[in-house]
């Protein structure tokens, strides 16, 4: 059995990347191919109560403030966890795997955001995750600006159905948010043979149907499959 494939999904809270995440897994599933389909922090047991810890706004009031090497830490353990437990066995299965967030995303907010640097991060990547790098990753780039508003708006309405949050980053000033903007910038660069961007602000749909050409560019063997799914 052949090994599956790697996708991730990255931006800012806000960028549309989850729906588009939906949205792909629904047009290879449709075409046959088996996914699996996870988020960071969070699907695994462990993963979702490290997420608690870190995404809801109330942690840091009955926990205390959350330093940027323990935010950095707890991110690296809930991957670790993920990979152990969902990646790698779906991968070695030869599923697809789609991912909401990866390493990246801990390279712009505690590399970027919290200013840790990328040296940190990658080291513990290799030292936590075995260097374990996606096939893909579609970085979903729209204005800083537009992503914040959604994001806020988003979470705001969350907390009022929920009663529950997960907007502690969106609390952080808009000065955070642009390192990691330029953050990601910075990895699609460095990396443009697995990093695709997409920055223009086009409908769901119409980014929809560029992610599918750029997978199936990237999956010859399913182009026709995906394709034909529009």
């Amino acid at each position: 059995m052949s090994r599956g494939y790697f996708i991730t999904f990255e931006g800012l809270d806000g960028s549309g990347k989850t729906t588009q995440l939906r949205l792909l897994a629904a047009s290879l599933t449709s075409a046959g191919h088996h996914v699996v389909s996870l988020r960071q922090p969070g699907g695994t047991a462990l993963g979702d109560r490290i997420r608690a810890i870190l995404l809801d706004s109330r942690s840091e009031a009955s926990l205390g403030p959350i330093a940027a090497a323990t935010e950095m830490a707890l991110m690296f353990a809930d991957r670790a966890q993920a990979i152990a437990e969902i990646i790698e066995p779906a991968l070695a299965a030869g599923s697809i795997v789609l991912c909401d967030r990866y390493t990246d995303s801990s390279e712009a907010y505690q590399g970027g955001g919290r200013q840790l640097g990328s040296e940190r991060i990658l080291a513990m990547h290799a030292a936590a995750c075995g260097n374990l790098q996606p096939d893909l990753t579609l970085l979903l780039l729209p204005s800083l600006e537009a992503s914040l508003r959604r994001a806020r708006r988003r979470n705001q309405r969350h907390a009022n159905h929920h009663g529950t949050d997960e907007n502690r980053f969106e609390r952080e000033s808009d000065d955070f948010y642009r390192r990691i903007y330029e953050k990601y910038e910075e990895i699609a660069t460095r990396d443009p043979r697995r990093v695709f961007p997409v920055r223009d602000e086009s409908s769901i749909e119409q980014i929809h149907t560029r992610i599918l050409e750029v997978v199936a560019a990237h999956l010859p063997s399913m182009a026709s499959d995906v394709t034909r799914d529009r």
